[in-house]
């Protein structure tokens, strides 16, 4: 291995290492306690190296989003490839993005509340976010219905779980009755 090899990997190295630490602190003291002072004292390096990685927290949390994209769009493939039919699969689907979005809630604060400098929705969309919607296209597009267009249906659908993740995060709906909203959006809005 060259020297150049070692650098890369090395580098590399540290930059998952800063993105782990930034996530790790996010999820048990929430994103204002994630400051380069605090993450450089964590992972025992220099403020310079850690912005030599990253120009300051907002490009961290970009990172921590395209991470988190990757693993909601991993784990609704799993949900959904579990399931037998088109009704299973779309209810597979919204419990394994609630799900998500209730264990990493830092994660997807990163994701969809928070300035990660990501452009979603253009053509410069970066590939982990493209990939999360296609996740969500995949098994949604087939229950868009006649004459509906499926990546608008997608949206919509998503909007709906959006709206129902961060709404009994705040405690604004009841946790207790998720299982029924699940339903009645797969029977309403999904028609399976």
């Amino acid at each position: 291995m060259s020297v150049h090899e070692r650098k890369q990997r090395e580098r590399a190295s540290r930059e998952r290492l800063i993105v782990a630490t930034a996530r790790e602190l996010a999820e048990q003291q929430g994103w204002d306690a994630v400051t380069t002072r605090r993450l450089a004292e964590r992972i025992e390096y220099s403020q310079p190296v850690l912005y030599s990685h990253f120009r300051g927290k907002r490009e961290i949390i970009g990172a921590v989003a395209l991470e988190g994209a990757a693993e909601m769009a991993a784990a609704l493939r799993a949900a959904t490839s579990a399931a037998d039919g088109p009704r299973a699969r779309v209810t597979a689907l919204a419990r394994a993005y609630l799900d998500f979005a209730e264990r990493n809630p830092a994660v997807y604060d990163a994701m969809f509340q928070l300035d990660g400098g990501l452009a979603f929705a253009h053509e410069d969309t970066p590939e982990p976010l493209k990939d999360g919607f296609a996740a969500l296209l995949e098994t949604l597009g087939e229950v868009a219905g006649d004459g509906v267009h499926p990546g608008l249906f997608t949206e919509v659908f998503w909007a709906a779980l959006h709206g129902l993740a961060t709404l009994t995060r705040a405690r604004r709906l009841p946790p207790e009755d998720t299982e029924r909203r699940v339903e009645l959006l797969v029977d309403r809005l999904a028609m399976v």
